[in-house]
């Protein structure tokens, strides 16, 4: 799943995953579009002279995958060997759009009271299976089986397309590829109209195509590609990330990539997104081109946006975070965690730049475990906290209401703006502190809270991964694009806790560290807990270095001060990875003692979150 709308079009060359891998493995990875193609022509043919049979190859992919230039390629390898090429467009067997239509009309609602631009849904819980036409997949499996019951060899049947290796079709392969997508890449891809919504013949707007993606293309296309996964059905997976440089290997490769990766610290490579309130920091200290105009946020680890670039000599394979999950699950999150979330990782984490930005971010809210349930069927409720960074003049963080706030007077003044585009003096109502590097800020869902103008805040929150921030006060800006920002008052005033005022933020949700642990040159403190929240944030601080433990829990450490750092497993030394000032690193369940080391000239603090 992922709720991008508009990814900046970059990529991140510093989070590169460095692992050492076996001389079989390495040597099993074909690099290249070309060369992948003539790998699996090779295959197909010889199989069907040793078979003296058609071959049937499945070709499934993650939502986006492109099949065209690589099969187009493998098609004239094989008739150029004389062998008769039948193709399958899997994409023939799904409903109409018409019938796929009336069957999400209950996840796709459109209630323009309660959802002003059509952003929220359903989640459906639904598989290919309940998508296809009965009659017309009945037909392909009776071509399939036909196909595979006669004799002679020099045919290949390649069935192509999302969902092509349900269990009937797979059951009659002779061979199943996965060419699998980053998230950012998916988005790219359909803003340039290079593929459609699952059933549909011509893309939607891109806003619609989003929504429905969100809540059920993906949910179908994740669930599938888990059960392959954990099935072990897939014979070979693709990096279809780069369609003239497909990476593929079979799933002994894959298997020892993914089951390698997890015993390292890890860190995803970066998303970024320009917004209206964007600030400079981190485009600068990032290094993103200066067509970018700003960076209003910075997907480090949000996990279902994300992806993962493992390098081993010059060759590099990106695949999506979620796959990693999907795969290295229990070792990455450990099992009380993976039953728990389900499966999902629970805690996200991005960057909020507002530092030399046009203004605050919007006043706003998020809803709770119950109401995300309830009217979204979604994972669970949504927290954050931000971990303030870095501050410029006038910093500020805006969390609850003044002590003296008339909070209905305030939803008035709020609604009226919705609809009549008047001024709310917001000032007069929000609760706002002074921003300093250090400060940490929780928000449990029913905060009204914003990020002020002029700083960097690293946002950390909970599961829920869908778009469930009611924007309640906006200042009457219109986006980047000149369109006016969505306001969310229906649900914000719904999910709003009005009690929230400046005595319990203070005693709640903005409070002094206390020490957990402490010794020669570094201490450990807590920064941010509360019964509302799930996760602990904590600091270290440290000259040297620092010793902790997962004890069968994932770890996320983050350096907000310090020039550069060594995470090291205890046990295996050979096992780390370089981190450097803003970088976001997964410390894996199963990695246990660790330690952190100092290569800079500086004091060292790190945030670490953690369940609790």
């Amino acid at each position: 799943m992922s709720f991008m709308f508009n990814p900046v079009d970059f990529d991140d060359q510093g989070a590169i995953n460095r692992i050492s891998l076996d001389e079989e493995t390495a040597a099993s990875i074909v690099s290249g579009t070309g060369e992948s193609a003539v790998y699996i022509s090779e295959l197909l043919s010889d199989l069907t002279s040793e078979k003296e049979r058609p071959v049937i190859a499945v070709f499934d992919g993650y939502i986006g995958a492109l099949w065209e230039q690589s099969l187009k390629l493998v098609t004239e390898n094989l008739e150029s060997v004389s062998v008769k090429v039948i193709p399958e467009d899997f994409r023939k067997v799904f409903k109409s759009s018409d019938l796929l239509d009336e069957l999400f009309k209950g996840h796709l609602p459109s209630d323009r009271e309660k959802d002003p631009v059509l952003l929220f849904g359903k989640l459906f819980k639904g598989t290919y299976d309940d998508i296809l036409d009965d009659q017309k997949t009945d037909e392909l499996i009776a071509r399939l089986r036909v196909h595979r019951n006669s004799g002679g060899a020099g045919k290949v049947i390649l069935v192509y397309g999302c969902g092509s290796a349900i269990k009937r079709v797979r059951q009659l392969a002779d061979y199943v590829f996965y060419l699998d997508v980053a998230p950012k890449n998916v988005i790219l891809r359909a803003r340039k109209g290079l593929f459609a919504n699952l059933g549909d013949t011509a893309p939607r707007g891109i806003d619609e195509f989003i929504r429905r993606c969100y809540y059920v293309d993906y949910e179908i296309a994740s669930r599938h590609r888990g059960e392959l996964l954990t099935g072990s059905h897939i014979d070979f997976y693709i990096d279809g990330n780069d369609l003239s440089d497909l990476k593929m290997m079979p799933r002994r490769a894959f298997d020892s990539i993914m089951s390698a990766l997890v015993r390292y610290p890890v860190r995803c490579k970066p998303v970024y997104l320009e917004g209206v309130w964007g600030g400079q920091f981190i485009r600068k200290f990032r290094n993103l081109p200066r067509s970018v105009r700003n960076v209003a946020w910075a997907y480090d680890l949000i996990p279902l946006e994300v992806s993962i670039v493992v390098a081993y000599g010059k060759t590099g394979i990106e695949f999506p975070f979620f796959t990693f999950v999907q795969k290295e699950g229990l070792n990455l999150m450990g099992k009380e965690c993976v039953e728990k979330f389900k499966g999902y990782f629970p805690v996200r984490f991005n960057y909020d730049d507002t530092w030399h930005s046009s203004g605050n971010m919007s006043i706003q809210v998020h809803s709770g475990h119950e109401y995300n349930v309830e009217n979204f069927d979604e994972l669970g409720r949504q927290d954050e906290g931000y971990y303030v960074v870095a501050t410029g003049h006038g910093a500020r963080t805006f969390a609850g209401f003044s002590e003296d706030a008339d909070v209905d007077e305030f939803i008035c003044e709020v609604k009226k703006s919705e609809t009549e585009h008047t001024v709310v003096d917001y000032e007069k109502y929000v609760n706002y502190v002074r921003s300093y590097p250090g400060m940490q800020v929780l928000l449990p869902a029913g905060t009204i809270h914003a990020s002020g103008r002029n700083q960097v805040v690293l946002e950390t929150g909970s599961l829920t991964v869908g778009s469930y921030t009611y924007k309640l006060y906006d200042y009457l800006r219109p986006d980047l694009n000149g369109r006016p920002r969505p306001i969310h008052t229906w649900h914000g005033e719904r999910v709003l806790m009005k009690d929230r005022k400046t005595a319990w933020v203070r005693e709640n949700l903005v409070r002094p560290p206390v020490i957990v642990r402490k010794g020669e040159g570094w201490a450990e403190y807590i920064v941010g807990e509360h019964d509302l929240l799930y996760f602990s944030l904590r600091r270290f601080e440290f000259e040297k270095k620092i010793e902790d433990d997962t004890r069968g829990r994932f770890h996320v450490l983050t350096l907000v001060d310090g020039e550069k750092v060594i995470i090291r497993s205890a046990e295996n030394p050979e096992l780390f990875y370089e981190q450097y000032f803003l970088d976001v690193v997964i410390v894996p369940a199963n990695m246990g003692r660790y330690i952190v080391k100092n290569e800079g000239n500086q004091p060292v603090c790190i945030h670490k979150a953690m369940l609790k």
